[in-house]
Formats: structure tokens, sequence, C-alpha cells
């Protein structure tokens, strides 16, 4: 028990440990910092390169394209210019029907509406918010159903 005491008592720090541990600072300091600086420079542009591409394959969009998509419902409007994409895709298809031109016409409509929505709910409160977010997620998997039904897939 006294040798735990002890050791325990060892591993405090105390203002003598400090002052110890400022002065070593102060000659290591001017020495390592130009060698250490670069490297953590260099680690955190790694750091950020890897996150960026990390929430560019969460959003499912390119790393180029990340900063298009920002904000709470990022990965909402990321959705919304897939699907804005395909339903232009659907428009300029030969094979496509009136119909299907008429449901893209129709659906890049609703496209407009449901952004200016997740728009609007990045300024209401986290309830109100997320409620929104819901409604406009169901919305979107609704017409990729029937974007998919009408490409064929």
């Amino acid at each position: 028990m006294a040798r735990k005491a002890k050791v325990e008592g060892e591993a405090r720090f105390t203002p003598k440990r400090a002052k110890n541990v400022v002065a070593v600072a102060k000659v290591l300091g001017p020495a390592v910092i130009p060698v250490v600086a670069p490297l953590a420079v260099r680690a955190a542009g790694v750091a950020r390169e890897a996150y960026d591409r990390y929430q560019a394959r969460k959003l499912g969009v390119s790393v180029e394209r990340l900063s298009e998509y920002t904000g709470r419902g990022a990965a909402l409007h990321a959705r919304m210019a897939g699907l804005a994409e395909g339903c232009r895709d659907l428009q300029k298809s030969e094979k496509a029907s009136k119909a299907d031109t008429e449901f893209a016409k129709d659906a890049l409509g609703t496209l407009e509406q449901l952004s200016a929505t997740v728009r609007a709910a990045e300024r209401m409160p986290a309830a109100r918010r997320k409620s929104a977010h819901r409604a406009v997620a169901g919305e979107l998997e609704r017409l990729e159903g029937q974007l998919l039904h009408r490409l064929g897939i």
C-alpha cells in the first residue's frame, strides 16, 4: 500500500516539474519547430483530403462537386441533382414515350419545389427541419422509383 501511494505521488505534476518542462521546451523548441511544422501542415492536408473523399462518397458525388452540397440538407440536394440528371436523360432518350417525357418534365418541376423546401428548412428549428427533410426524402424515393421504372431498371 505504501509503495502504491509512493508511485501515485511520483506521477503528480508539481510546479517544479512544470518549470522543468518549460525550460526543456525553450531549449528544444527552436530546433524542433522547423522540422515538425511542415510535417504537421502536410498531415493536416492529407487528413482534409481524406475527409473530403469520405464526404463525397457519402453524398454520392465527385470530390470536385462537393462544395455545391453544403448544410444539413446536402444529402437531399445531392439526391435531387442525381434525380434531375436522370430526368434530363429520360427526356433526351430516343426510346422515351410522350408519357415518359411528360413525367420527366413534371418531376423536374417537383424537384425545384423540393429543393426550395430543403433550403427553407435550413433556417427551421431542428424538429421542423427533420420533419421537412423526412417528407422530402419520401417524395424523392417515390420519384426515384418511378424514374427507375421508366428507365427499365
